[in-house]
């Protein structure tokens, strides 16, 4: 696992030795930044359910302005600090379960969601976030999931877009339609 492009690039990653932690193969991210390429520099990032941090750091790699990175798990959050070390960035790592996280309100332009695929969280996570407004008029939400599950629909102004598959795995990109 390797950060594609930017100022990291070529760094590889850790990850971890069990498999509690599941991060995005390396086709699924470079095919996953494909599409939002345009949308990373200067944006605020949450990274939910970070895992290795590899999502978020691809995109600081890319020129976000900042990223949070949040997981529940005390490995994952030692494995995203190792590899920010690695990157030579910077940024907040929180230990913390996401609905809670989510709870105190901060805003994002790009926030990405890849929690255990079997845990359930995909409809109680992008509820929390609508009803407490994370998301940044005009930003995006990417979710990963298995390509069978199916992925809620959301109330206006959130809109579910296209979703994309590679093998197992599919990508759904949410948006937040601006009030302006």
């Amino acid at each position: 696992m390797r950060v594609i492009t930017g100022t990291a690039r070529g760094r590889r990653l850790k990850t971890p030795e069990n498999y509690d932690i599941r991060p995005t193969t390396d086709n699924v991210k470079e095919s996953l930044f494909n599409i939002i390429q345009f949308d990373i520099e200067g944006r605020r990032v949450l990274d939910l359910f970070a895992g290795t941090g590899q999502l978020g750091i691809e995109a600081l790699s890319r020129g976000a302005k900042s990223c949070v990175f949040v997981d529940e798990s005390r490995e994952a959050v030692r494995i995203v600090k190792e590899n920010l070390k690695t990157c030579a960035l910077s940024a907040p790592v929180l230990q913390s379960d996401a609905l809670s996280y989510l709870q105190r309100g901060e805003r994002f332009d790009l926030i990405f969601v890849d929690p255990p695929y079997d845990a359930g969280l995909y409809e109680p996570v992008l509820n929390c976030l609508m009803q407490v407004d994370n998301l940044s008029d005009g930003g995006i939400i990417v979710c990963e999931a298995r390509s069978e599950a199916p992925l809620p629909e959301l109330r206006a102004p959130y809109r579910k877009g296209k979703e994309y598959r590679y093998g197992k795995v599919k990508i759904c990109i949410y948006t937040k339609e601006s009030s302006v």
